[in-house]
């Protein structure tokens, strides 16, 4: 039982930071403040290299539709009007993926489990709250810890290394969007796709290409696969998310058959709090909210994230 009269959970029975410890309440809030202002970004190795290979693959999607499908077609405006499109959603989905990955999902602030926070809350006697024993955080509700971010989460749905980030409370809106137009984008290659071999069929190989006919057939037959397997998963994550924001229930959650404590928020009015806002065109846009931060002076040390 703790001075103030209320209790503090910990499965692992950890005690609270001591005043002499290694953190600084003092300095927790201009830290806390200095972080808002930067962006978040994740050192795992493998949520690099996933991170890097969308890109990429993104890339040679546009390559082929540009290069092998659209260029060398003799009707301007097809490829005019089938260019614009596949390069806008591609501009859209990599826009979300960078938000989604730059963005920070609703991390607690770490080490704030100490004397003079816990009296600042003002709890109420025989009120319970819970602290993560891994990073000394009180721990909100329906925050659970992520053992690649090192950090306790807020509304934590999952840990996507595509993303190379957590799902949580304040990205995955982005992370809707970039699941949807990479979705979109891929069904808009597989129909180029289609209508290409067609085309070739049709007519002549060496015409309908400035590539050879192997190498377009190599190009065109690794862009469907591609497009299939970013399709199938890209649509599957945009339904489980949906559905999930109109339960108001994250992924954990649902697996763990954890029973709510809170008021739930749903269909809509889950759909409002995780986009901001009465439905509308600006749902669709990763870039609501952006604005330029600046650079710090040195990364953090001791964590796997820090800020640029």
């Amino acid at each position: 039982m703790q001075p103030s009269g209320h209790r503090l959970r910990d499965v692992e029975h950890h005690p609270l930071l001591a005043e002499n410890d290694n953190y600084d309440s003092s300095s927790s809030s201009s830290s806390e403040a200095d972080v808002a202002d930067r962006v978040w970004f994740i050192r795992d190795g493998c949520g690099m290299i996933c991170a890097v290979m969308t890109w990429l693959l993104v890339a040679y999607a546009d390559f082929v539709v540009t290069f092998v499908m659209l260029l060398p077609s003799k009707d301007f405006w097809y490829s005019v009007v089938n260019g614009v499109i596949f390069n806008f959603l591609a501009v859209l989905a990599l826009s979300s993926h960078l938000r989604t990955m730059l963005t920070d999902p609703g991390a607690v602030p770490k080490g704030n489990a100490t004397k003079e926070y816990m009296e600042s809350l003002q709890l109420k006697p025989g009120e319970v709250i819970y602290k993560c024993p891994k990073c000394c955080c009180v721990k909100p509700e329906r925050a659970h810890h992520c053992s690649i971010c090192k950090r306790c989460i807020r509304k934590m749905d999952h840990h996507c290394p595509w993303v190379n980030n957590c799902v949580g409370e304040k990205n995955q809106r982005f992370f809707v969007l970039f699941t949807m137009y990479i979705a979109l984008s891929s069904v808009h290659a597989l129909i180029l796709c289609g209508l290409q071999f067609i085309s070739c069929v049709r007519g002549q190989w060496t015409e309908c290409s400035d590539f050879s006919p192997p190498v377009t057939v190599i190009l065109l037959t690794f862009l469907c696969l591609e497009g299939l397997l970013f399709f199938t998963f890209t649509a599957v994550m945009f339904g489980s998310q949906i559905h999930s924001i109109c339960n108001d229930e994250t992924e954990i959650e649902r697996l763990k058959s954890e029973k709510p404590t809170w008021e739930r928020r749903l269909r809509w009015e889950g759909m409002k709090s995780v986009f901001g806002g009465p439905p509308s065109l600006l749902w669709m846009n990763p870039f609501v909210g952006f604005h330029f931060r600046r650079l710090p002076t040195r990364p953090r040390k001791g964590s796997p994230e820090f800020s640029v």
